[in-house]
């Protein structure tokens, strides 16, 4: 049987500090990476920015094969060792990417980096396992509050850090990670009891295979198309955000720091202290379809924003798009058994990858169109449209 989730309890802790510091040592290395690789092609800044381009898809590509790999081997196997080794392979491969002295290398320990990454659906699958089905909204939102965090501390350390070496945030993610492996390794048990595990198998681990399966599985495919749109919407932040402000706001890059860390704590305090509050009050359903209404909102004031105070009072708005998540994790992780939980967190993020492949595209090419038009946030129109589809799609396919 279960045991219900607690914050408070050693197992549940580690899951949130795994989430937390794979997003801090993704988060490290943002403001590092791109100089590091332009500094292989010194002189040329196209050849640099597009090598950088490069690195951003092979990284969401990985992601998007091996999260239902991960997933597939954890219903096999159980939970404990594909968390463990992912952690031991993140810290290792950042040591590799500390010494990389040639391009290729640095590129592989970017695919490597990819791959462990891909252990966040694992850390889904563990919560899926120990909460009551009534009870992992709020489970949900802390991860949610775990991404934050990490997006909140990274790029700000990764700043300070590189000021002193370049190679230092690749350095310090490699010691965080393979602490959490040191720390994982003696306090997390099992979540998976054998009698309760799947037959693995390459055709089910299949990127393309697992994407096929959301469709046989029911009700699943409609509410996994949701969580696809809400990723493909994020991706507007990472692809124009900083691109925007400066050319808008006229910001530098203190401003926009302090900008991010404040939409971080916002998001925070919505995923890991309201949503175990509201979501009970409305209802999954009901939370799931205002935190898309809301996030839409808040993305057509972030386009409309003709100031930075503008853009700021849009940003508590948006923040509350937080509720999307948790709620339909909740929602969805109730459609599957419990053999199956590895399978789905793998294919639904297998999908989130696939929205980080063609977002930055996507946005980037819609933002300097809007420049051109003097549409300077259509980008954000078009995440705002993005929402408003997701939310839709979300009133038709989470009814009971």
């Amino acid at each position: 049987m279960s045991r219900p989730f607690s914050p408070y309890q050693p197992a549940s802790i580690f899951i949130f500090i795994t989430v937390a510091l794979d997003i801090l040592a993704i988060g490290l290395i943002i403001p590092v990476l791109p100089p590091l690789i332009a500094g292989f092609r010194p002189g040329d800044e196209a050849a640099g920015a597009a090598l950088y381009g490069l690195f951003v898809t092979v990284f969401a590509v990985m992601q998007f094969v091996a999260s239902p790999v991960l997933g597939a081997l954890s219903d096999r196997f159980g939970r404990r060792p594909v968390i463990l080794l992912s952690n031991l392979g993140l810290g290792l491969d950042y040591i590799l990417m500390a010494l990389a002295q040639t391009l290729p290398l640095l590129l592989l320990g970017r695919v490597l980096s990819g791959i462990t990454s891909a252990s966040i659906a694992t850390a889904n699958a563990y919560i899926a396992d120990v909460t009551p089905a009534d009870k992992r909204a709020a489970s949900f939102g802390l991860l949610g509050a775990a991404f934050s965090l990490g997006f909140i501390l990274g790029p700000a350390a990764g700043g300070l850090l590189g000021s002193i070496d370049p190679r230092l945030p690749f350095w310090v993610a490699a010691g965080l990670s393979l602490a959490n492996f040191c720390y994982g390794y003696f306090v997390l048990p099992e979540s998976l009891p054998v009698e309760r595990r799947a037959a693995f198998s390459w055709r089910r681990a299949n990127p393309l295979a697992s994407l096929l399966w959301l469709k046989r599985a029911p009700g699943v495919l409609g509410l996994a198309c949701v969580g696809f749109l809400s990723g493909l919407a994020h991706v507007v932040f990472p692809a124009t955000f900083v691109l925007y402000a400066y050319h808008r706001y006229g910001w530098d890059e203190r401003t926009v720091g302090f900008t991010l860390a404040f939409a971080g704590v916002l998001s925070a305090i919505v995923q890991g202290g309201l949503v175990r509050k509201i979501v009970p009050a409305l209802g999954e359903r009901r939370a799931l379809m205002l935190g898309l209404a809301l996030g839409a909102i808040g993305f057509v004031g972030y386009g409309a924003a003709t100031s930075g105070p503008m853009l700021w009072l849009a940003m508590p708005v948006l923040a509350f798009w937080g509720l999307t998540t948790p709620s339909l994790q909740a929602i969805v992780t109730r459609r599957v058994g419990v053999d199956e939980q590895g399978r789905l967190q793998g294919a639904m993020a297998g999908l989130v990858a696939v929205a980080g492949i063609i977002g930055p595209y996507t946005f980037t090419h819609v933002y300097a169109t809007g420049v051109r038009l003097d549409v300077p946030g259509a980008a954000f129109f078009l995440a705002a449209a993005v929402l408003a589809l997701a939310c839709l799609v979300a009133e038709r396919v989470s009814r009971p």
